[in-house]
């Protein structure tokens, strides 16, 4: 039984919280789901001590309790915004952090077939493997046989995709395409849920390192932020220390707010 000075949190609330902390295990998430029900019964308690208002923001899904916890972290919690000085170091430090998205150009050649439909995904797979052994002999044949016997409909484009970030494909794909040079052809073909694809990469656009000036914005918001969930932590920590939690072995640093 999990309690917070004798006020028990149900076990169908942290069945129901449990669907917002996944875990390896049901145990684990459980845990996690009833220490962010503890942290929630300590803020509502304090801010209804201190007599706060719930004024839930209009327009907004915010429940009055939300509008109680938001109302005492305003009130109690006070974070400095991130100055120049500070945002310059952290770019400093992880300049690598700061780039514009890789971009590459590619082309390629699908058989589609459902994964599910093993004789026809081996069909497929027999089609690509018999279509790269042509390529291999004769690469400049490649828009044409895409054009010919592509299911994509990059096939009127000689299976040309023109440029696409790496998250805009499958792993599978992005893999492939890591372990070419411009103008290589996969060595073998590549499966995906899609089907089998012979790739051909045409182009590889290095992601550039970005400014200070377009990025320090971004910079300041995660420090103000970081520096935020440390200040309430603490807070919590605080309240913690002044009540009796039983059945959960409580933390505050490890589970985010509820809000």
């Amino acid at each position: 039984m999990v309690t917070v000075d004798g006020v028990t949190i149900p076990q169908e609330a942290i069945a129901r919280e449990m669907q917002n902390h996944p875990a390896d295990d049901p145990a684990t998430a459980w845990a996690e789901a009833a220490r962010a029900l503890v942290i929630r019964e300590l803020l509502l308690r304090e801010a209804r001590r201190l007599g706060l208002p719930a004024e839930p923001d209009e327009g907004s899904r915010e429940t009055e309790e939300e509008a109680l916890i938001r109302a005492l972290l305003d009130r109690e919690l006070t974070v400095p915004q991130a100055d120049e000085a500070a945002c310059r170091r952290y770019f400093e430090k992880n300049r690598d952090r700061f780039k514009s998205p890789e971009l590459f150009e590619a082309a390629h050649i699908l058989f589609s077939a459902d994964r599910q439909d093993e004789a026809a995904y081996a069909r497929a797979l027999r089609s690509a493997h018999a279509a790269l052994e042509r390529l291999i002999a004769g690469p400049e044949r490649f828009a044409d046989m895409a054009r010919a016997l592509s299911a994509c409909s990059s096939s009127g484009n000689g299976g040309h995709l023109g440029q696409f970030a790496r998250e805009q494909v499958s792993p599978e794909f992005t893999a492939a395409l890591d372990g070419l040079k411009p103008g290589q052809i996969a060595p073998a073909p590549v499966e995906t849920r899609y089907g089998v694809h012979i790739i051909r990469l045409d182009r590889r656009i290095g992601g550039d390192r970005l400014p200070f000036e377009a990025v320090r914005e971004r910079i300041a918001a995660y420090l103000t932020q970081s520096v935020w969930h440390r200040a309430a932590a603490q807070y919590i920590s605080l309240l913690a220390g002044k009540a009796e939690i039983t059945g959960v072995d409580f933390d505050a640093t490890r589970t985010p707010l509820v809000q």
